[in-house]
């Protein structure tokens, strides 16, 4: 089969992708082999290539938001980020299975979508149907789940006006969801194309800045420098959720102006099966405008490239033919 790797994690200029030819897995035990349809790319998968996240293993290959076929039975599923938990440590027992430290994560510790093939866990695939295109059901996997998770972590009040930095794929998403619940939503991009998608999408407003206090915000850009001002921004009690794996330095805080009056900095940390079973069903039962940008299984650098120079429109897929 064919596969992507990471071979030299550097900047997507390096070319630290390598498209390889390699034997398809043998599922062990509990797992299932996945023939991949289509992946989309996560800026996870960008952070893996360019080395910010430090890679686990030695060329590995990305990609955790695989639809494909079970070899055997034909059943549709998805494969998402959280890869297996221990099961048994105190944050598993209590529901908090994104916390255990005995985690793995596909495309990071095993290899993930960017391939013909990929190996699964049966217990975290979720079953997916048939009729959609795998475009648009790839990214739900994890931009879907993740802004699930974030749009939970920032404690959002009922109508309440909510601030989104960095609009791309999980904030296309998220953004829907909380309109869909009556919230007011602001985006903040500092790109044109993305500021037109949120304005298509119902948001209310689409800048530098949101034009209004905000009740909770979500971060999804990796950019550390805007916590502060996304601080600043919210209302007394106001919270705001970090939603990425990777975040660039946060400046120092002033206590009075960013953190005082009970405003509350949080960071969301992967998912729970529990919470891809929700969403996936809220998202299966009530579709979303999925935006997506394709690419051909053969363009994956292409495609990470494209989502580091920020010009990607909702979500990247590769489509295998």
């Amino acid at each position: 089969m064919r596969a992507w790797v990471v071979d030299r994690p550097g900047p997507m200029a390096s070319r630290p992708l390598a498209l390889v030819e390699r034997e398809v897995p043998e599922p062990g035990p509990g797992e299932v082999l996945v023939r991949v349809e289509a992946c989309g790319v996560c800026r996870t998968d960008l952070h893996l290539a360019e080395g910010d996240l430090r890679p686990r293993r030695p060329r590995t290959t990305p990609g955790h938001q695989a639809v494909g076929r079970v070899e055997g039975t034909g059943e549709r599923v998805g494969v998402a980020w959280l890869r297996s938990t221990c099961g048994r440590c105190r944050y598993c027992v209590r529901g908090m299975e994104n916390l255990c430290p005995r985690s793995t994560y596909t495309g990071w510790d095993a290899d993930g979508g960017f391939a013909e093939y990929l190996v699964a866990p049966a217990g975290y695939v979720y079953p997916l149907p048939d009729e959609p295109p795998a475009e648009r059901l790839a990214p739900l996997l994890c931009a879907g789940i993740i802004g699930y998770r974030a749009l939970a972590r920032c404690d959002l009040p009922p109508g309440g006006r909510l601030g989104i930095y960095g609009f791309g794929a999980s904030a296309h998403l998220t953004a829907q969801a909380a309109i869909a619940q009556g919230a007011t939503v602001h985006a903040v991009s500092r790109s044109a194309e993305s500021r037109r998608l949120a304005l298509e999408l119902g948001a209310a407003s689409a800048g530098d800045r949101p034009p209004e206090p905000l009740d909770s915000a979500i971060l999804f850009a990796p950019v550390g420098t805007l916590v502060p001002p996304a601080l600043e921004a919210l209302d007394r009690g106001g919270t705001l959720a970090v939603a990425g794996i990777h975040l660039t330095d946060i400046p120092v805080l002033d206590y009075d102006r960013h953190l005082f009056q009970e405003r509350t900095l949080r960071s969301v940390t992967a998912n729970t099966r529990a919470d891809g079973r929700a969403y996936l069903e809220l998202a299966l039962a009530h579709p979303p405008r999925v935006s997506t940008t394709a690419y051909p299984f053969e363009e994956a650098d292409r495609a990470l490239a494209d989502l580091a120079a920020d010009r990607v429109s909702g979500a990247a897929v590769l489509v295998l033919s």
